[in-house]
């Protein structure tokens, strides 16, 4: 499989409007899951654009959006402040403990989270969320636990498919697209 095409879909469900956060792995969603160093040993990752407009959106609609990842790194940190992310938790070996106490800063309840994952550390949390999502080249037992798979891997617009597929099943898509009308 060409990682850069789409892989089947599903149609626009019907989501509850109840999905107030979205909360993000970094590598394997946001990123393709390479980790690149360069001589220095400094770390690189590569964002796909079309993932930052995807988040723009969401929040244009006035919805929150964090990050939860098992890695540091200051190339996170950035991309973070680029896109106005003010929920950023990196080095988190328990992503279920961390997901608990955002909620609870917040005032949201399981049913108001939707969260997108590529292996076995996101399960906890994609058990307890109210919408859990799996990019398409995510691991087999993270596919099977979402409501739903992007068409596309991490790294090659996941997070915007899965934006677009959140607001059109609570049929937010007019109003999220309207400004580019």
């Amino acid at each position: 499989m060409n990682d850069l095409q789409p892989v089947s879909s599903s149609p626009a469900p019907v989501i509850s409007p109840e999905i107030q956060l979205l909360i993000l792995d970094v590598d394997g969603v946001l990123t393709d899951g390479g980790i690149i160093r360069d001589d220095t040993g400094q770390q690189i990752k590569r964002f796909h654009v079309r993932d930052g407009t995807g988040i723009v959106i969401w929040k244009r609609l006035n919805r929150q959006i964090a990050i939860i990842t098992g890695k540091e790194s200051l190339v996170v940190q950035h991309r973070a402040e680029e896109l106005g992310i003010q929920y950023v938790y990196q080095n988190v070996s328990n992503k279920l403990e961390i997901y608990s106490d955002l909620l609870t800063q917040l005032g949201y309840t399981d049913a108001q989270a939707a969260y997108i994952g590529d292996d076995l550390p996101d399960l906890p949390v994609m058990r307890r969320c109210g919408c859990p999502i799996a990019v398409a080249d995510a691991a087999e037992e993270v596919r099977a636990m979402a409501r739903y798979v992007t068409k596309y891997p991490g790294g090659y617009g996941a997070v915007r498919d899965a934006v677009e597929w959140l607001c059109k099943g609570m049929n937010l898509w007019h109003q999220a697209i309207s400004r580019y009308s």
